[in-house]
């Protein structure tokens, strides 16, 4: 089993009996504030994630500064009029928190990881011993990194939010070649926020079966519908932006959770999992003293030893003390071996062979 999902049974030991692995993601929901980030992070420990993802860049790492039309996003987004530099200069995590934060998330139980973004975070991250890594969608055909982080031979989880089929086969091959074959995929969308009619959630499955490994969703629409629906259709991983208070404002912040919604989605996904269970015709406890009100073959009127059962005398009816009503017709014409009250649930013993 891909080691990702085999991450998630550590936590079987502190009381989650689950296999979905739930990530909040950090991001740019820190302001710049070292206290808000570690704040953010205690908030997803109460919230009942599995981990804490942060981003390893700065923006002279992930682009250069520049006002050309390449560089201005023009696309749509909720970050139009700015450029990718200043936009990422507003973004980006300070490294030298990152130790910290490592440390204040282990402590409470998260597993801390990150999604580098050129050689030198990966280096840096290795230096913090990450136990997994990410690949942001954007990212995903920057094959020489991926090559790199794989190489590391650490669980590596891919989003897919920018990709083509090809695209995704490719990272997945290059991981393959490297002797890394602990790989997640999620599947993702990147629109922020993300119209429920662009997701196509029907693509996990399909993820599941071509690439016979682990897939989850990296969730950028507002509330839980989505992260639930992920889960019936076989997610294993759910990742989702967190932020203590959306008026705080931000890059990311009109698609993040506060933390009382990433509370209620964390359940609603645990209990997903608990009502999915598994292919069963075991009838549980609960559904065994239930079937005492079914239906069974039962005497509804007197009768005399000797007497013949006929439609006026047994019927199928509730409760379920009986013998089974499949029997019925096969009863009609016996005769009775006692004398027998209305009410008596009917017995092969009662039936003259």
């Amino acid at each position: 089993m891909n080691k990702v999902i085999d991450m998630t049974r550590l936590f079987r030991n502190k009381g989650k009996n689950s296999d979905i692995f739930i990530i909040a993601e950090l991001s740019a929901n820190h302001n710049h504030k070292y206290d808000l980030a570690v704040k953010t992070i205690k908030a997803a420990a109460e919230a009942g994630a599995d981990a804490i993802k942060v981003q390893t860049y700065t923006a002279d790492t992930i682009t250069i500064k520049s006002n050309k039309k390449y560089f201005q996003i023009n696309q749509g987004t909720i970050w139009d009029g700015t450029t990718l530099y200043e936009l990422y200069q507003q973004a980006y995590t300070p490294w030298e928190w990152q130790p910290k934060l490592k440390e204040v998330a282990e402590n409470l139980g998260l597993v801390f990881f990150s999604s580098p973004f050129d050689k030198t975070a990966v280096d840096f991250l290795e230096e913090m011993d990450v136990p997994l890594y990410k690949v942001a969608s954007f990212e995903l055909v920057d094959i020489p990194l991926i090559e790199y982080i794989a190489s590391k031979g650490k669980p590596m989880i891919m989003s897919t939010g920018i990709a083509t089929l090809e695209d995704i086969q490719l990272a997945v091959e290059t991981c393959k070649k490297q002797k890394n074959n602990n790989i997640a995929l999620l599947k993702c969308t990147s629109a922020y926020p993300t119209p429920m009619e662009d997701l196509n959630l029907r693509v996990i499955p399909d993820l599941i079966k071509k690439f016979n490994t682990t897939v989850g969703l990296s969730d950028h629409t507002m509330g839980s519908t989505a992260a639930v629906a992920s889960v019936a259709l076989g997610a294993k991983i759910i990742e989702k932006h967190l932020i203590l208070d959306r008026k705080m404002g931000g890059p990311d912040s009109q698609f993040s959770m506060e933390p009382s919604e990433f509370k209620s989605m964390v359940q609603a996904v645990r209990d997903t999992e608990k009502a999915l269970g598994k292919v069963t015709y075991k009838l549980t406890p609960k559904m065994k003293k239930s079937r005492e009100h079914s239906r069974s073959l039962f005497v509804v009127k007197d009768i005399k030893k000797g007497e013949k059962f006929t439609k006026e005398n047994v019927r199928s009816i509730r409760p379920g003390f009986g013998i089974h009503p499949k029997y019925y017709h096969e009863v009609l014409g016996k005769r009775a071996v006692t004398n027998i009250e209305t009410g008596t649930p009917l017995d092969q013993s009662l039936i003259q062979k």
